[in-house]
């Protein structure tokens, strides 16, 4: 299991944040660290450290060009005390040290210790450190991590180390890292690092799935245990008052829920967002020990299901208006940042947005926690960006795409917030091998979990997308009038009408516009208007408004706009300081372009809510 830490009667947590000690490994072959043992012993008795934050990027916070775009193995550390508690007992609680995400490949040592070996970016790992630190004299804990940001044809997002071996226009051991995604690879230590303690007998993890009908809400529940076959489980729903609502017992049951508050996506309900807590209570016999150990789950009651030509959520029509993101900002780069989140979810409602896209990895448990409580609606989606090459669709990548996608189910199945996952954005499905590699991503995780639909995001050809088959929801990106016939407005209501009916007459699924947008830079003006204004952009968008509110009438269920904010790219001629198709600079200040979409979603949000029409932006901004 991979049950998010939490505080309870019978677990601790000890938040790690804060700054690290800090060495890039710039040998030739970014291979000293591990020639010479730097796990051995303190960083600082290897050579020069520096301080860095965690959680962070590393690449923005020096003013030493040669992180900014460096590519190889760094080395972190943190001296911890442990409280003499977590050492004691018979049997003595199990000390975990989690992860909530490393970009992108990553050991761990603890007191020279190596416990943990962890691919890929964006999802959680944790080790359990019981014996080394129990075993260990006093309470010091010297964390020590090797993290490399190297992408391979075989990681997920690929990439390729390219080396420029012309010694006449490049130095000696002069490589690059090539990507085919449009973002910058950011890397560190990007999510909160926890130690966590639970009894050495304890609920592992925990599986919920919910259905209603009438007035009855059902919660099948799953439960696993590690540490005792000699143990039983309680289980009590409560509601938001604390009331209990239902009761059960055992590993595998039921429990029903009379009169639900339904979980409602935001704007769609004047409750959105219910959530119940489901408390778990373990005792086990471990010896002549009694155990005890205490979980809460937050949970929502709701359904999905998807027709030919509808979503329902709770069985009604749910329009997807919202936006894809990403986690990015100035300074920290993809590290976690309350005040962003924060301010980002204050926009989202602002704007009317109801839904977005964890374009393109999985985003924090904080941001899902709020997504959760707040209504939000996720397509939650794989890091399966920039699969265009031929070795990308082999069986090395199609094994660590399989784990990936088990790695995120485990970790995000409980969410009523995540109404679909996305194995992959972008893919070259047009060649051959996409059949099988998409069959199997998309069937492993239907088997992982069925009780959601499963969708990739493409920008192929409808006649030749070998992945499409076997997709619930058909999501598709395009740019007319920007990367194609750029700068004319004119033949977007007809090359769009035309995608929208050529992928409905091929595969008869419903359809959600993924992407679509213009670079605008602030301030920037022109009537008529030109490509990179603001003026352009608010244009383009009325011009696919338009197609859409014709098509939704019949089968589109759904536009997400790319891009909620402005975000860094790596450094090309197309590309000033990032990506500009934000309808919010990087800093969150709103383009002209955010005032006509919050226009049209609030528009959208009157027309299909069971709220009364009195609902205005202004009435339920936060």
């Amino acid at each position: 299991g991979m049950l998010q830490p939490r505080d309870t009667p019978s677990r601790e947590r000890k938040e790690l944040g804060g700054l690290w000690s800090f060495r890039a490994d710039l040998s030739p072959g970014r291979d000293a660290g591990f020639a010479q043992r730097w796990y051995r012993r303190p960083l600082r008795q290897t050579g020069p450290v520096i301080d860095m934050p965690v959680p962070a990027s590393f690449n923005d916070i020096t003013q030493d060009p040669r992180l900014e775009n460096y590519i190889g193995w760094v080395w972190y550390e943190k001296e911890v005390l442990l409280p003499e508690r977590w050492l004691q007992g018979e049997p003595a609680p199990r000390v975990v040290l989690r992860f909530g995400s490393a970009h992108y490949y990553s050991i761990v040592w603890v007191n020279g210790v190596q416990v943990v070996e962890h691919e890929g970016g964006h999802l959680p790992f944790e080790a359990d450190i019981s014996s080394v630190v129990q075993g260990s004299p006093g309470t010091l804990c010297r964390i020590t991590v090797a993290l490399n940001n190297t992408l391979t044809p075989h990681t997920l997002p690929p990439g390729s180390i390219q080396y420029m071996t012309d010694k006449s226009r490049y130095p000696k051991n002069y490589f690059v890292q090539n990507i085919r995604f449009d973002f910058f690879n950011y890397a560190g230590i990007h999510r909160p690092v926890v130690l966590y303690t639970t009894p050495a007998a304890y609920i592992d993890d925990i599986t919920v799935t919910t259905t209603s009908s009438d007035s009855v809400g059902t919660v099948q529940y799953q439960v696993s245990v590690v540490g005792s076959t000699a143990n039983s489980l309680s289980l009590s729903l409560r509601d938001q008052e604390g009331k209990v609502v239902a009761t059960g017992d055992g590993p595998v049951g039921e429990l029903k829920v009379l009169n639900p508050n339904l979980w409602w996506p935001y704007l769609m309900h004047e409750n959105p967002g219910y959530l119940y807590s489901l408390e778990v209570q373990m005792q086990a016999q471990v010896g002549r020990a009694l155990l005890e150990d205490v979980y809460t789950l937050p949970i929502g009651i709701r359904t999905v299901h998807v027709t030919s030509t509808q979503f329902l959520i709770n069985g009604k029509p749910f329009y997807f208006h919202g936006v894809n993101k990403h986690e990015d900002a100035d300074i920290r780069g993809k590290g976690l940042d309350w005040p962003l989140i924060v301010k980002d979810f204050n926009l989202l409602r602002w704007l009317g947005a109801n839904s977005f896209r964890t374009s393109h990895y999985p985003y924090a448990e904080e941001i899902m926690d709020l997504c959760d409580a707040y209504g939000i609606v996720v397509i939650d989606e794989s890091p399966g960006v920039g699969i265009k090459l031929p070795e990308s669709f082999g069986n090395k990548s199609l094994q660590h795409h399989l784990a990936v996608m088990e790695e995120l189910v485990r970790r995000d199945k409980n969410r009523p917030s995540v109404v679909m996952w996305s194995v992959a954005n972008e893919p070259a499905s047009e060649l051959p091998p996409a059949a099988h590699y998409f069959k199997t991503v998309i069937a492993h995780t239907k088997a992982l979990d069925p009780s959601r639909p499963v969708t990739f995001v493409t920008d192929a050809n409808y006649a030749l997308d070998h992945g499409a088959p076997y997709v619930d929801v058909i999501c598709v990106n395009s740019y007319f009038s920007w990367y194609h016939d750029p700068g004319h407005l004119e033949v977007i209501p007809l090359q769009l009408t035309a995608q929208f009916e050529n992928w409905y007459k091929t595969y008869q699924k419903p359809i959600i516009q993924s992407e679509y947008g213009a670079d605008s830079v602030p301030g920037l003006h022109s009537d008529p208007p030109m490509m990179f204004t603001e003026e352009y952009q608010q244009a383009m968008l009325r011009e696919y408004h338009s197609v859409f509110d014709k098509k939704r009438k019949e089968y589109v269920i759904g536009e997400l706009i790319w891009n909620f904010a402005d975000f860094m790219t790596n450094q090309g001629t197309t590309r000033v300081l990032g990506n500009k198709k934000g309808i919010f600079t990087r800093q969150r200040q709103p383009k002209a372009a955010a005032f006509v979409l919050r226009d049209r979603y609030w528009k959208i949000a009157n027309e299909s809510s069971c709220l009364p029409p009195v609902i205005t932006s202004h009435s339920l901004f936060l």
